[in-house]
């Protein structure tokens, strides 16, 4: 079991990289909007789907080769930070769109929106970032199996990013027309999107290698 430290750090870091806009919000997001909350939560499901490979990936050894060379871990964290910086800069940037204004996108079947949920969660490098990068900083050998720790921490992340994601999809619809109405707020909410995602590139950037 991780220490108790450990694990409410990790849920809190684990939190906030699901409350940040990624791949996966806007794509949920967009779909609860154009199609309706059950398309969104059947899009959840495939993302959800998503979240177990990794885990199970990292869980099995993926994080271990990449901590035991140091270049790979660092090359991973500044290519995570310069992700996120991206995404903050996306938001904020003149003319850059919240997730929560309107797209027009074609009516898919249940099928296709779980495949599309989990493909776009595969492709997210924001969760690869968090499996491969911040999870093992929050493992310690000395506290019991390393891969039981993992699954654990694993375990918390999936929780709270479908609790989160469960929740954004199923009031989208009404924030969307609540931004709208008020273009001010929606100003406000991409720069705070915008804030959170360059604060946490900086963490990630100069967080000591552990």
């Amino acid at each position: 079991m991780p220490q108790t430290a450990h694990l409410i750090a990790f849920a809190l870091v684990a939190l906030g990289m699901a409350l940040t806009p990624g791949p996966n919000m806007v794509y949920l997001i967009s779909r609860s909007i154009c199609q309706g909350r059950t398309a969104g939560l059947i899009s959840l499901g495939g993302v959800a789907l998503g979240f177990v490979f990794y885990m199970l990936c990292a869980a099995f050894g993926i994080t271990a080769l990449l901590i035991a060379i140091p270049f790979a871990y660092d090359a991973l964290r500044f290519g995570g930070a310069l992700y996120l910086l991206w995404l903050a800069w996306q938001a904020v940037k003149p003319g850059g769109r919240s997730p929560f204004q309107v797209r027009n996108l074609p009516v898919d079947s249940p099928r296709k929106l779980f495949t599309m949920g989990f493909v776009t969660n595969l492709l997210n490098p924001k969760i690869a970032v968090l499996y491969l990068s911040l999870l093992p900083q929050f493992i310690d050998p000395q506290h019991g199996s390393v891969l039981a720790q993992s699954m654990m921490l694993g375990l918390v992340q999936i929780a709270l990013s479908i609790a989160v994601n469960a929740s954004v999809a199923m009031t989208a619809g009404s924030i969307a027309v609540f931004l709208a109405r008020r273009p001010a707020w929606l100003l406000i909410q991409r720069w705070l999107m915008g804030t959170v995602l360059a604060g946490l590139a900086l963490r990630m950037a100069t967080e000591a290698r552990r």
